[in-house]
Parts: C-alpha cells; sequence; structure tokens
C-alpha cells in the first residue's frame, strides 16, 4: 500500500477499533459495572487484558476468514481498504452515538459484502455459511436459555443470593507511591464469592469479543498485505482499549442500568452461554454477534422461566381456560423463587444493585420452596418486563441499521470506483 493510503488505513483501522471497544466493552462488563462491582476503568482495563488474549490466540482465525476468505485477498486494494473500515467505523459510530452495543462482526462483514457484490467476488458458499451460523448461534442461545429457565433456574435463583456492594469490589488503592489493585474488605463473604463470580464471567467474555472482533479492525490491511498478523492485532487492540476507556461509558451505562430488570443469576448464565457460543465460532473462523447471542439467551432464558406455570402437555393442548394463562415472556424471570408466602424477595437486579435499592441479604434460600412444574402461581410469573420498552427498541433498531449502513455504504462506493 502506498505510503500515504497506508497511513490513511491504519488510522481508519484505530478509528473502527475505536468504535469496538465502545460497543464490547458495554456488552462483557455492563453487569458488573451497573451491579457496582468493578468501576468503568477498572472494566477497560480488565476488558484490553482478555480481549488481547482472545484476539491473540482464537482471533487469528476470524483474522483469516475476513482477510481472505469472503472476498479474494486481491480485492483489497488501498482504496478498497480505507473504504471496508470507514464504512465499519461510521455505522458503529452511529451505534455508539446512540450508547448502544452494536453487532460489530455483523457490521463488518456488511462492509465486506458490500465489497464483494460490487466487485463480483463474494465467496458465496462461505456467506451461506456465515449467515446460517448468524441464523443457528441466536436459535441455539435462546434454546439453551429456554431449557435453563424452565428446569434449572428457580432452583439456582433460590440456592444463591447476590447482595449490593456499597463499594467497588475492586479499587485503585493510590495511598502508595505506586498505584495497586485491593479487594473490597468491607463486603460480605458470600457477596465477595457472587460478584467474583461475576467478573471472571466478564472477563471471559472480553477474551470471546477479543477473538470475535480484532479481525473486524485490520482484516483489510491483513488482506492486501499491508501489516502482519502481529502487528495487526496489537493494533487493534490497542485501539479497542482506547474506546474501552473512552466512548464505552455510554454503553456500560445502557447495559448496566438502562436494562432495568435482568437479575445477577441471569447476567450470569446468558454471558457464559453467549461468550461460549461466540468463541467456539471464533475458532471455527465465523464472525458473529455476541450482543445478538446474548440477548437471545436472555429472551429464551426468560420464556422457559416463565413456562413453568404450564406442563409440556397443556403448552401442547390449548384449552379454553387458557385465556386466563399468564403470557410467556421474559419478564418471569424478575419473579420470586419461592412460593407466595415467602418473605425471601427475588433476587436483585442490575438495575436495582445500580441505585443502590436492594439491601443485602441475610441467608440464601433453601431450594425446598420451588413448586413443580405446572404448579406455579400465574401472578408470580407475570412480573414487570424484562427490559425496558425505549431501551430495547433502541437496541433492536440499531442492530439491524448498522450492518445494513455499511453494506448499502460500501456497495454504492465500490460500484462507483471499480
Amino acid at each position: 500500500m502506498a505510503e500515504p493510503l497506508l497511513i490513511i488505513g491504519l488510522l481508519v483501522a484505530v478509528f473502527v477499533g475505536y468504535n469496538i471497544g465502545g460497543s464490547s466493552t458495554g456488552v462483557a462488563f455492563g453487569p458488573a459495572v451497573g451491579s457496582r462491582i468493578v468501576r468503568k476503568v477498572t472494566a477497560a482495563a480488565l476488558f484490553t487484558i482478555f480481549a488481547f488474549v482472545g484476539a491473540w490466540t482464537v482471533g487469528r482465525n476470524v483474522i483469516e476468514t475476513m482477510s481472505s476468505g469472503i472476498v479474494d485477498a486481491a480485492v483489497f486494494s488501498p482504496e478498497a481498504s480505507v473504504g471496508v473500515l470507514f464504512f465499519t467505523g461510521l455505522s458503529l459510530l452511529v451505534s455508539n452515538a446512540y450508547g448502544v452495543p452494536a453487532s460489530t462482526s455483523m457490521t463488518a462483514v456488511g462492509a465486506i459484502v458490500g465489497l464483494g457484490l460490487a466487485t463480483g467476488t463474494l465467496d458465496a458458499a462461505l456467506m451461506f455459511t456465515i449467515l446460517s451460523a448468524w441464523i443457528v448461534a441466536p436459535l441455539t442461545a435462546a434454546s439453551v436459555g429456554a431449557i435453563i429457565g424452565r428446569y434449572l433456574y428457580p432452583y439456582l435463583d433460590a440456592k444463591f443470593s447476590f447482595g449490593r456492594l456499597r463499594d467497588p469490589l475492586i479499587a485503585i488503592d493510590r495511598r502508595g507511591r505506586i498505584p495497586r489493585p485491593r479487594i473490597n474488605q468491607n463486603a460480605a463473604s458470600r457477596d465477595i464469592g457472587g460478584a467474583t463470580l461475576v467478573v471472571m464471567i466478564a472477563c471471559y467474555m472480553g477474551f470471546s469479543a477479543g477473538a470475535s472482533n480484532a479481525a473486524n479492525a485490520v482484516a483489510p490491511l491483513v488482506g492486501n498485505g499491508s501489516i502482519a498478523a502481529d502487528p495487526a492485532i496489537l493494533l487493534a487492540v490497542g485501539s479497542i482499549s482506547l474506546g474501552g476507556f473512552t466512548i464505552a461509558r455510554r454503553t456500560l451505562a445502557t447495559v448496566g442500568n438502562d436494562i432495568t430488570d435482568l437479575p445477577i443469576l441471569a447476567a450470569l448464565i446468558v454471558s457464559t452461554i453467549g461468550a461460549t457460543i461466540i468463541t467456539i465460532l471464533s475458532w471455527l473462523g465465523i464472525p458473529a454477534s455476541l450482543a445478538v447471542s446474548t440477548t437471545s439467551c436472555i429472551i429464551g432464558l426468560g420464556w422457559g422461566r416463565a413456562s413453568r406455570a404450564r406442563t409440556l402437555a397443556e403448552i401442547a393442548t390449548p384449552t379454553p381456560a387458557e385465556e386466563s394463562a399468564p403470557e410467556l415472556t421474559t419478564g418471569a424471570l424478575a419473579a420470586s423463587p419461592t412460593d407466595a408466602d415467602a418473605d425471601t424477595p427475588a433476587s436483585p437486579t442490575v438495575g436495582e444493585l445500580s441505585e443502590g435499592d436492594v439491601p443485602d441479604p441475610d441467608e440464601q434460600v433453601s431450594d425446598g420452596g420451588v413448586p413443580p412444574i405446572g404448579e406455579e402461581r400465574p401472578d408470580e410469573l407475570s412480573a414487570e418486563s424484562l427490559f425496558d420498552p425505549a431501551a430495547t427498541a433502541r437496541i433492536v433498531v440499531l442492530w439491524v441499521l448498522t450492518p445494513v449502513l455499511s453494506l448499502t455504504g460500501a456497495y454504492v462506493l465500490f460500484s462507483f470506483i471499480t
């Protein structure tokens, strides 16, 4: 690549990585920040570390797919590389401006597909595989979530409780010459254990995000030989880190506070499932969306929880009495795990913890109070909506809009210049 275009390409790659960091940090660490377990700066630092590990290991497979698989590497001329990265970053910037964690992989692939369609070089078979994975991944996440919600979630919710941390679990001690991290000494041991688990899973999501998203920032530059894979990964993670320490504050607020009714236990489950699915796909070299998979798992988990009001036979055989049955919605995740006469409250949600509205629980609940499937009270499964409606609508619209913008922009541009 000619030197001026190389400089432009590197700057645009940094721009893309910057916006990826702003989006992915919120997806991975939103629950941990919203629960007052870690501060935003700590979240950005941890995300950077684990994103680097994911990009340096599993992420190489995704870089290979996006740099020479979807379209031939020869198509990534200097101008094409800059154009693909520009429309990827621009579309992500639109999403980040609204504080929404966008589907970065879908957005980057959309720009490459626009190039492939305009030049007639798109690998249709590989793209069919990727599209199939984009369909199968959320369906798998929703199905696993539904099974857990119907058969396991009430027992887990009754067994484990998470209290509110008045101070972050991890803080920076600046009393000495060298600042160093320290653990909150005032938290109960059970709360430290639960909070540690939340942070560990957030770090796992950071690993998954790095494995999937590093390619989105640098694949075109690797494809045309302007930069080797190792320095490309360092460039991608560095720019992602920059976004995590700056504009990620808005997406952290969206995920941690606006999605108000996501219980901590549910956040742990969906984060683990979503990150595992994306890690597997990244190992196979398939770029996929962490945000879409986790959201699909939330929907499945809530449906499974609500479906406990009826047996499978009752669901499969509708009756006139079904008109008075509870609607199967994701709001059931907020329901109490025990019977109607119990005094123990349901597990606190991410939003409640972020607002400091939930007292620390005194002791764990026995799982003996969980009613069998088909015997749960309908009013216990009709809690308020899992999502804030306005936040949910904004997220869904921008998830669809960002890849469409990148594909359309790239296609129009390359149709004229090729």
